[in-house]
């Protein structure tokens, strides 16, 4: 009987070792790699701060080896686990331990399809009484709704954005009076994403359940590693291009999220689309040479600066692109997939954090300047609470409200960090800001009259009736 026991736990300790023995792997190089980037520094200087002390136009690409490096803490060991239980049939074994629960959620989710079927049956009907009940509201009663959704992401995500610059930017003094940056955007990540997940955890376990999950975790894992690329990109870009030119690069976001959609899933898409497309690069390009300033910027600063923005939408796109094939696949709620997302995301970047030792920074700059802890905490409640909102909005108010919305939010955001952080932007820079956003505006007009026709069309069929 003892024999058999053992037997049973050998599996969990061939797991459990894949994991020691990777991250003693990645500890050793981690040393390895201090020591060489080190040089004359101390032995006890972490990582992380060795890399920060690079030179400034460069030390970013130092730390995105790094960090990739850190990441790989999870990448390794995980797909050792999976290769381990696809050859031994693990997960077939039928030894309900919490190592074997959390492993079959992660690989295979919920097989239950049946419970499945049921729950989307109760979603359907949950939507349906939902739809009725939204019918039934009155016209001020929308008009209130439609305000608390403006407000809300009006007021969380302009806040987010000049606390955003703030963060990145701007010194923050000491108890001793003395001025300093901080430097560690993945912290703010983590931060953030962590929060982010708490608060999606928590409103998944207040809310009724509307449907079973059943999609394998480690589906996550891709939009969740791209996401936390992309946010990081971002950060790091604003040591390079002010503000302004940040929010309107993400309004070019629009061209890799179609390239991304063509070669992901075939997507096809209509003439205006690529018209408004080309006419929001135009703008782009016109409010970058209007509201640069060459005294102040080298031409390795610019390229660094383009190319990390590049980057952030690069990453971005296939962010939404994967998610909405998982919605698809598995018809999880937006909540789910952000519990989902953020939960990767925070492992990821705590394991990365850990390995430079970045917490270990992060937290002695916090405790020295007690400003920025204010800032980082309201960051990160903005952030998670602008997703509540942009779910909340497009269920109650559908994608098209939800986009006028942001790009009036995108055009505010512009406006404040130029009043709060005096940018100047040339005749030139606010023609192309112009631009942008009258394409963006066209793009959601056109999009709106084609679903219209579309549906006109339906709806002037002969229906073949019994």
């Amino acid at each position: 009987m003892h024999v058999y026991k053992m037997g049973n736990r050998v599996p969990e300790l061939i797991i459990c070792s894949f994991i020691v023995i990777s991250l003693l792997v990645i500890h050793f190089f981690s040393d390895l790699l201090r020591f060489s980037l080190g040089g004359n520094y101390a032995q006890d200087v972490t990582l992380s701060h060795i890399v920060e002390s690079q030179s400034k136009e460069y030390a970013w690409l130092l730390k995105l080896l790094v960090n990739t490096f850190g990441y790989s803490c999870v990448f390794v060991p995980g797909y050792l686990i999976y290769k381990y239980v696809q050859r031994t049939n693990y997960l077939e074994r039928g030894n309900k331990t919490f190592l074997h629960l959390a492993i079959n959620m992660c690989i295979t989710g919920n097989s239950s399809y049946e419970a499945v079927d049921a729950a989307h049956a109760g979603s359907s009907s949950v939507s349906a009484t939902e739809r009725e009940r939204q019918n039934k509201r009155t016209s001020s009663q929308e008009a209130v709704q439609l305000l608390w959704c403006f407000g809300g992401l009006m007021v969380s995500y302009l806040t987010w954005g000049v606390l955003q610059e703030k963060i990145m930017t701007q010194n923050y003094l000491n108890f001793a009076g003395e001025s300093a940056k901080f430097k560690d955007s993945q912290f703010l990540v983590f931060a953030n994403r962590l929060l982010a997940f708490l608060v999606a955890l928590g409103y998944l376990q207040w809310q009724p359940a509307t449907s079973r999950h059943r999609a394998p975790l480690y589906k996550y894992s891709y939009a969740s590693f791209s996401n936390i690329m992309s946010a990081w990109f971002q950060y790091e870009a604003l040591k390079f291009v002010n503000f302004p030119t940040q929010v309107l690069a993400k309004s070019c976001k629009i061209i890799p999220v179609m390239l991304m959609g063509k070669i992901m899933s075939k997507a096809k898409y209509e003439s205006y689309e690529y018209a408004t497309a080309l006419l929001i690069s135009l703008g782009m390009i016109f409010f970058m040479s209007g509201s640069s300033d060459s005294s102040k910027v080298s031409g390795a600063t610019t390229l660094t600066g383009i190319f990390l923005l590049s980057m952030y939408m690069v990453f971005d796109s296939f962010t939404a692109n994967w998610q909405g094939s998982l919605f698809k696949s598995y018809g999880m709620s937006s909540l789910q997939m952000m519990c989902g997302v953020n939960l990767f995301s925070s492992i990821f970047t705590g394991a990365s954090l850990s390995m430079q030792g970045g917490f270990m920074d992060s937290l002695a700059f916090a405790t020295d300047h007690p400003k920025f802890v204010f800032d980082m905490v309201v960051l990160s409640i903005c952030s998670a609470v602008g997703q509540l909102f942009i779910y909340h909005t497009i269920d109650v108010f559908g994608p098209v409200v939800f986009t006028i919305i942001m790009t009036m939010r995108q055009a505010a955001a512009i406006m404040l960090s130029c009043f709060i952080y005096q940018h100047s932007i040339s005749v030139l820079g606010v023609f192309g800001v112009l631009i942008v956003f009258l394409a963006i505006f066209m793009r959601v007009y056109c999009n709106q009259r084609l679903r219209a026709k579309r549906k006109r069309a339906e709806a002037s069929k002969p229906r073949i009736g019994v």
